[in-house]
């Protein structure tokens, strides 16, 4: 049985980043073969010269939104957070509240902006309904809302170079939805991107947009009783057609983040790496896969990704990846080599 306690580690507080590396591409980059356990030790922007001509490289285009909002509750003048995790329709969003709300409260926000506690979900969320919809609440949460960093970056409130460093430089402003950063993507800058593709890299992007599962502890010994919260993901027809190439030709296909590769192994795919590809039309679903040691990798040959929190999710799908084994020897090498982890960390290549 695998067990929660078997993806552990001990990390010193002092190694989880506070800051981003700047430039981006300065983060360091542990290699790790996944057929030898091979490890060694560069900097992001060498990552080209480990690519090859013709491997795909995917990448997840969602934007990340401020989805904090501070606000106070209209009964009592008591204080009040408000966190957006996703439109339910119209203008109700699940939601997680700080500062005791209750269901019928009504919640007041700067820039016009109210809301009413419709309900309580009983698995840690409400449902809130506000008073704007559309573009007039966009307007008002890009002025009055927070950028969502992690409980572990210790800061009272974001800095104001948290709002452009929490984004990929690649983030499509049409495919906002997220309340994390993909953030394996956070160290690609737009030169570097324009390297890989001077190489003969083919880059598409898919969608998957960061939500509650991001946050979501396991709290079971048994890994296997996990649920997951379901995101909303999307391939379109030419990534995908992209993709269904290169396994039919026997290239690689590189997944930047846990949430690429999550989509790419949550959608429907042909089966066979030889078989004539199939036509394949745009994918829109939602998926709580839950990937962890015994599972059986259908597209993802390789991955980029970040170094992740002891007992989660994320260090048991890079565990299935690369190994058990290999993933704990790497991330020792990690912590004596002083790497610094989590979302403003460094960056793992699976290779």
């Amino acid at each position: 049985m695998l067990q929660l306690k078997d993806f552990d580690y001990n990390l010193p507080p002092d190694l989880i980043a506070q800051k981003p590396a700047l430039p981006r591409d300065h983060s360091r980059l542990l290699l790790l073969n996944r057929k030898t356990g091979a490890t060694s030790h560069k900097h992001f922007y060498d990552l080209p010269d480990y690519l090859r001509a013709g491997d795909v490289l995917v990448l997840n285009n969602t934007k990340v939104f401020p989805a904090r909002l501070l606000g106070y509750k209209k009964e009592t003048g008591g204080g009040v957070e408000v966190f957006l995790l996703r439109v339910l329709y119209g203008n109700l969003w699940e939601c997680l509240a700080r500062g005791r709300v209750k269901e019928g409260a009504a919640l007041k926000f700067k820039g016009g902006l109210e809301a009413r506690v419709m309900k309580n979900n009983q698995d840690g969320t409400w449902q809130v309904k506000f008073n704007l919809g559309g573009q007039k609440f966009w307007r008002v949460v890009g002025r009055i809302g927070l950028v969502p960093l992690p409980p572990y970056i210790k800061r009272a409130q974001p800095a104001a170079s948290d709002k452009q460093n929490y984004q990929t430089v690649f983030a499509d402003p049409h495919r906002r939805g997220s309340v994390a950063a993909p953030t394996a993507g956070l160290h690609f800058t737009k030169a570097l991107l324009k390297k890989i593709k001077a190489r003969g890299v083919k880059i598409v992007y898919v969608t998957l947009h960061v939500g509650l599962g991001t946050f979501a502890p396991v709290k079971v010994e048994n890994i296997k009783e996990h649920k997951m919260h379901v995101e909303w993901a999307e391939i379109n027809a030419a990534a995908a057609a992209v993709i269904m190439k290169a396994r039919k030709e026997g290239r690689r296909v590189i997944a930047v983040g846990t949430t690429s590769c999550r989509t790419l192994e949550s959608a429907r795919w042909p089966a066979g790496k030889t078989r004539r590809p199939a036509k394949i039309n745009k994918q829109s679903f939602w998926t709580g896969i839950f990937i962890y040691p015994g599972y059986r990798f259908k597209v993802t040959d390789a991955l980029v990704t970040n170094f992740h929190l002891p007992k989660s999710t994320l260090l048991m799908l890079v565990s299935a990846l690369a190994g058990k084994r290999s993933i704990d020897r790497a991330y020792k090498a990690a912590v004596s080599q002083k790497y610094r982890f989590f979302s403003y960390g460094d960056a793992m290549f699976i290779y």
